[in-house]
């Protein structure tokens, strides 16, 4: 599942490169601050792989990013964790992917109205089931 996100670059972790069975690989984390309804919330991401290390350099603290990304899990010894790896980043306000077609006109129905009602007479003292044992039909 991909996921877009628009936010404020508010940190930069140390860069880490390393080598594998695969071969060489090099990793950045980095915060992003978000909207999340009335506040701001932060999240830390992950910059996977020497290209995506190298595109997160060309943003300083405080520009204003656009990032899509992935979310992983994996366990370790009976803990899971997460991962939001990202896989684009550009400026916010810019389209991250060009249509490959143009898009069809949507038409959107008028959301129907709410149904009508009738005012029903609150229930009364003679509209209560009755506390007789015979009609009580609980098993305990």
């Amino acid at each position: 599942m991909a996921l877009e996100l628009e936010g404020t670059l508010r940190h930069k972790l140390a860069s880490q490169q390393g080598t594998s069975a695969r071969g060489a690989w090099a990793k950045q984390e980095f915060i992003l601050e978000y909207p999340d309804g009335n506040y701001t919330a932060q999240a830390c991401f992950t910059a996977f792989g020497q290209d995506k290390v190298a595109e997160l350099d060309k943003y300083q603290i405080g520009d204003r990013i656009r990032i899509s990304f992935n979310i992983r899990s994996r366990e370790f010894n009976g803990r899971w964790y997460n991962d939001l790896q990202i896989w684009r980043i550009a400026p916010a306000g810019q389209p991250t992917a060009a249509p490959a077609a143009p898009a069809a006109p949507q038409v959107h129905a008028a959301p129907a109205p709410p149904p009508a009602f009738e005012h029903a007479p609150a229930p009364t003292l003679d509209d209560m089931p009755g506390e007789s044992p015979e009609e009580e039909d609980l098993p305990f």
